[in-house]
């Protein structure tokens, strides 16, 4: 267990110890409402047979793992989840995989790390009573397997799913209530996790959903099982330490079959058939080569097997199974004889954590079983443009995964995107699956007109190849076009440079229309949906249903306007709901004043929590409720930012030097300091003078009083004049350090300042208050998909632009008058007689 794995494992150990403290504090209350005698009540809270769902020996509480832990602490830590195991059979044969004694790079973690993780869970309570929401903790663990996950390369993948990923795929198969969903590799349990979020999204009861899942990594799978702890997912949940190629899931001897399977196994892995249970899961299609990492159809083939008749499974797979030969191609031919791919989805390179290996997704039924219109033909959708990129990793969007998903639900063909292709065309082209051979998505030739290359002109027909996306956008092109000829515009006169493109574009009164066309909608819309929507929403606990609705609402209120597609206004809106569900969480259980309450509390921690605020980077001036709350006190905050920033220019202005005497006088590279060089060049001359005897006090005057020497006193006037030089800089010093100390009473004063501000607010106030920031945030993601939606049309005008502003011609003669200047240069360099 690395440093990393030991977080996950302490948080693990502190909740539950919070949680059994909490339910012993329960017990005891409801004890002494019975008058149960006092002694009596403390022995009872020590039976394990009162705490069905959990129960925690002493060792394993945290007053102990605190307070006695403190030498070889690994082995202390061990023997704690070793006793909280024995008495709970959820977490029977977890303590085999947790363990804070295994040697990393040959060493063990030592003892001060593992009680500096101690010393930082024992500042936090996690009982219940102390999320805003009981599902808080959970997301809070998500997010720090994601983090960790980013920075773990090829480990991470086997472990973590990124959550657009998973989300997408369970929205793929679709899970009802009452269905038994699986992951046969379930790594952290995304897959099912958010197949019980879909339910409840969709407006079902979650709780008859059966949860099953396997992964023979330990590690991941004490992760998983942590997890769905955390997320408080404890009932109808299996999750089992197998390797599901040697043994599929089973229950009293029998083998389980799922409505749902949604899965990541990992990529071009070796297996054995040696000890395989159940082996008639492969052989109707055969068995892929035990070597040369090829097991990935043996996972494809062992989650067919183990769908229900109605079931349906969504897999990510390497794009080598589409079209590798050999016995792989063997099992392809016959699955595709058979019948059982549903689409073949090709994703974006660079999308899963420790892998650049392309993917896809590819949907699978039951022979026989898919829908009477979607037989004998395979749905291929090439989404490899679809991402955002990133850092490290890619990234898919809301909007992308919108498409997919749409795409597929209504199973049509997409120019460059989706086909539906018939099995007859896929035997005949070989039973080969490879995505580009049905759906090429590659960018068609960019046009080159060579008469407008020569002559000049912009071809009309380019222009309108771009009409959709201007009159989308609402941009009239004669704002930048004028007419030369039937075939050819010109650009506007205003516009002599590429850059003066987005000028006259931005200031068009079309195009301001259009985008205000767009806000209104929205406007709209939140007055008469979202708003009311969400004043009640204390009152009607089903968040998870808001979601849908919303979605479907927005995108309706916002099509007519025509600037952004479906799928764009989707993802407006989901990203949007991504930031803030856990806001609206917190609201419908606890109402609107516990929000901002613990948005204070958080802010005023994190001022108190230093070195948390600047690992986290944290600003809470930066925070929206400081915004909202206290515009003055922010804008004078801002204000002082402003000077230090002023102050600290015009200090590093004066230290560069004044212009007429560049450089620094040494020759190398140093950066100059004009200030210091003054400072030094005072220091030596009053060494000089103490040499003999002087010290330059107020008076400037020898120790024995009188009139100085005319050399003292020329030094004396040098020293003068050099101080009158440096006074500027130290009285810019001096202003930029009160101005420092100002911000930091203002950043002390903040905490006091926003629990005045809070306590000003009434119940109605602070409803109004988190309502109105919502329709901020949600406002200020439309607006940046509104900005992409400019840069678009500006892209396609400035391409226009790079390709024919300047013809040929034009080059032409200006090479000519450049060659002609030269000659005159030349010329006048060197004369010759008789002109030549």
């Amino acid at each position: 267990m690395n440093l990393e794995e030991s977080i996950f494992g302490m948080l693990f150990l502190k909740r539950c110890s919070d949680l059994f403290e909490e339910e012993q504090e329960r017990f005891r209350a409801k004890e002494r409402e019975r008058k149960t005698p006092e002694k009596e009540i403390e022995e009872e809270a020590e039976k394990p047979e009162n705490f069905p769902k959990l129960f925690v020996p002493p060792k394993a509480r945290w007053k102990c793992i605190r307070d006695d832990i403190q030498t070889n602490v690994g082995d202390g830590l061990n023997k704690a989840v070793e006793a909280l195991a024995l008495h709970n059979a959820f977490l029977e044969g977890v303590v085999d995989k947790i363990n804070f004694t295994v040697k990393v790079a040959k060493k063990e973690i030592p003892d001060v790390k593992l009680r500096q993780l101690i010393t930082h869970f024992g500042k936090h309570r996690l009982r219940n009573e102390d999320f805003e929401h009981a599902d808080l903790l959970g997301a809070a663990y998500e997010y720090l397997i994601y983090t960790f996950a980013e920075g773990s390369g090829k480990k991470s993948g086997e472990i973590y799913t990124p959550r657009p990923v998973v989300r997408m795929m369970v929205r793929l198969i679709n899970p009802q209530a009452g269905h038994r969903v699986y992951d046969c590799c379930g790594g952290s349990g995304g897959m099912l996790i958010y197949s019980k979020i879909h339910v409840e999204e969709n407006g079902q009861d979650a709780s008859n959903l059966s949860l099953y899942g396997q992964d023979n990594n330990g590690t991941a799978w004490v992760i998983c099982k942590m997890n769905m702890f955390l997320h408080g997912i404890t009932e109808r949940v299996f999750v089992d330490n197998e390797d599901c190629l040697k043994t599929p899931p089973m229950r009293g001897g029998e083998r389980l079959f799922f409505e749902r399977i949604a899965t990541n196994p990992p990529f071009s892995m070796n297996y054995e058939q040696d000890g395989m249970l159940c082996k008639e899961r492969f052989t109707k299609y055969g068995w892929a080569p035990e070597t040369g990492k090829k097991a990935d159809l043996m996972f494809a083939q062992h989650m067919l097997s183990s769908l229900t008749d109605d079931g349906v499974c969504a897999t990510v797979m390497p794009h080598g199974v589409l079209f590798r030969g050999g016995k792989e191609r063997k099992i392809r031919r016959g699955m595709i004889d058979d019948d059982v791919i549903e689409a073949v989805i090709g994703l974006p390179e660079n999308l899963f954590y420790g892998t650049s290996i392309d993917a896809c997704i590819l949907v699978m039924r039951k022979p026989g079983k898919k829908e009477r219109a979607r037989q004998g033909s395979i749905l291929f959708i090439n989404a490899d443009r679809e991402f955002e990129a990133g850092r490290a990793e890619n990234f898919l969007r809301a909007e992308h995964a919108e498409k997919i998903v749409s795409t597929f639900n209504k199973w049509q063909d997409l120019d460059g995107f989706a086909r539906v292709v018939s099995l007859k065309e896929i035997q005949d082209n070989d039973y080969n699956l490879n995505i580009r051979r049905y759906v090429d998505n590659s960018p068609p030739p960019e046009p080159q007109d060579i008469r407008a290359h020569l002559t000049g002109g912009v071809p009309r027909v380019e222009v309108a190849s771009h009409r959709a996306l201007f009159d989308a956008h609402g941009l009239d092109t004669r704002r930048v076009f004028v007419v030369r000829d039937d075939d050819y515009y010109l650009f506007a006169e205003k516009i002599s440079d590429r850059a003066e493109i987005a000028e006259v574009v931005k200031a068009s009164p079309t195009v301001e229309r259009q985008e205000q066309a767009l806000l209104d909608a929205f406007d709209a819309w939140w007055a008469g949906t979202a708003g009311p929507r969400l004043d009640k929403l204390p009152n009607k606990n089903n968040v998870m249903r808001i979601r849908a609705d919303f979605i479907k609402s927005f995108d309706a209120a916002l099509e007519p306007v025509g600037m952004l597609d479906h799928y764009k206004r989707v993802g407006v809106l989901v990203t949007w709901w991504d930031q803030i569900k856990e806001e609206f969480k917190t609201v419908a259980v606890r109402g609107f004043e516990e929000l901002v309450d613990g948005w204070v509390d958080f802010i005023k921690d994190m001022i108190e929590d230093e070195e948390s605020r600047k690992r986290d980077k944290f600003d809470p001036f930066d925070h929206k409720l400081v915004k909202k709350l206290l515009p003055d006190y922010l804008k004078e905050i801002l204000d002082t930012k402003g000077d230090i920033a002023r102050l600290d220019g015009e200090v590093e202005g004066f230290e560069a030097g004044p212009e007429d005497e560049g450089g620094n006088g040494n020759g190398d590279d140093e950066k100059r300091n004009y200030a210091r060089e003054l400072a030094d060049e005072i220091k030596e001359l009053k060494g000089q003078l103490a040499e003999k005897g002087v010290t330059v006090g107020k008076s400037r005057q020898q120790e024995g009083g009188g009139e100085q020497p005319p050399e003292i006193s020329g030094v004396l006037q040098e020293i003068a004049e050099l101080e009158k030089k440096l006074a500027p800089w130290k009285a810019l010093k001096e202003e930029l350090a009160e101005s420092r100390r100002k911000l930091k009473a203002l950043g002390a004063a903040l905490a006091q300042r926003l629990t005045e501000a809070r306590a000003a607010l009434s119940s109605k106030d602070c409803r109004v208050l988190v309502v109105a920031l919502a329709r901020d945030e949600l406002e200020a993601v439309l607006r940046r998909y509104t900005a992409e939606h400019l840069r678009d049309v500006l892209a396609a005008l400035v391409n226009l632009w790079d390709k024919y502003a300047v013809p040929m011609a034009a080059i032409e003669s200006a090479r000519v008058v450049a060659e002609s200047r030269l000659a005159d240069g030349f010329r006048q360099l060197y004369p010759t007689r008789n002109g030549r």
